[in-house]
């Protein structure tokens, strides 16, 4: 009995000192383990934070390369609009200037024709066409239009607004008036009068109505319906004219309008003329007197005729001698 107890007590204490030396080093592993892990886990975390920052900054360069790299690309893309845009303008201009070419090339083809025909027409004129286009361009040189001269400044219409050239030859008178104005494009004065020298334009009596189309239209419209006393005997209106706006200088021409003439004597209203407009140095008259014989008495019977025809005969002489045109017209009517 005593020899098994002592070989169970050494058993059991050869375990009981292995057991407690694998403890020990079990405890000791871990002491050496717990001392030592701090400094790895430190050093790790540093290392980890460096690589950390070192992908950011990686990141944040990559970013701005592909913001560069973005403006680049949104540059030219815009550069392309642009030059698609440009190149539609291109377009858009080419095919203007093919539409105004071909316009053009048909306005030449049409010119040319026109040209043509008046080549040809030139070359049919006749030798009477030819010699009446030279007397025409010979009263040109001359400042005459009809053989009237309009070579003057100023312009005084002394017109017979009597019964019979208000009722049967007025219409015509307005279009001879417009007709006449129409010779002088540009005046520096025009006048009207009856032949009894009363102004159409009573704010005008002694001065000139200014030239202007506004003007011309106004005398027009005035005429139409303008009545003063008329005796149908022009030498009241012509030296009134004559002496009331000659000045020297001026180069005035009369217009006198009328159908018959009342006075007593033809003679001695040429010299009643004579007197007032007188010739100058060179013998010409201070004004040119014309004038423009209507028909209208030549419609009633031969013992009313007289009257028409000492009109055209006084106005013949007084326009010749005062270096102007008598016109005797074929109709009093505005055809």
């Amino acid at each position: 009995m005593s020899r098994e107890r002592r070989d169970i007590e050494g058993i059991s204490l050869s375990f009981l000192d292995v057991i407690s030396c694998g403890f020990g080093a079990l405890i000791l592993l871990l002491v050496l383990t717990k001392v030592f892990e701090p400094i790895v886990f430190e050093e790790s975390t540093a290392a980890l934070e460096g690589y950390l920052r070192n992908l950011e900054a990686d990141l944040a360069e990559l970013r701005g390369d592909a913001r560069v790299v973005t403006r680049d690309l949104l540059s030219k893309e815009k550069l392309q609009d642009e030059a698609v845009a440009r190149l539609d303008q291109v377009e858009t201009r080419l095919v203007t200037t093919e539409q105004r070419f071909n316009a053009i090339s048909q306005k030449t083809q049409v010119n040319n024709a026109v040209q043509t025909r008046l080549a040809s027409a030139r070359q049919s004129l006749t030798e009477e066409m030819q010699r009446l286009m030279a007397d025409v361009q010979r009263d040109l040189d001359n400042n005459k239009i009809g053989g009237i001269p309009v070579d003057s400044e100023y312009v005084i219409f002394i017109i017979d607004n009597s019964g019979s050239m208000r009722e049967f030859a007025w219409p015509l008178v307005l279009q001879k008036i417009n007709e006449t104005l129409d010779l002088y494009p540009r005046l520096k004065g025009i006048q009207i009068m009856n032949d009894q020298g009363h102004y159409m334009f009573s704010q005008y009596a002694g001065d000139w109505i200014p030239d202007t189309q506004a003007r011309r239209n106004a005398i027009v419209n005035r005429l139409r319906n303008w009545t003063a006393f008329s005796a149908s005997n022009p030498a009241p209106g012509i030296v009134k004219a004559v002496s009331t706006y000659y000045r020297p200088g001026r180069k005035i021409s009369l217009y006198v309008f009328g159908d018959d003439f009342n006075g007593r004597s033809i003679q001695s209203v040429i010299d009643r003329v004579d007197q007032v407009n007188q010739s100058d140095v060179d013998g010409n008259r201070l004004v040119r007197i014309h004038a423009v014989g209507f028909p209208v008495i030549f419609q009633e019977s031969a013992a009313f005729q007289a009257t028409g025809f000492r009109f055209a005969h006084l106005m013949r002489i007084l326009a010749e001698r005062n270096g102007g045109t008598f016109i005797g017209l074929d109709d009093y009517r505005l055809l």
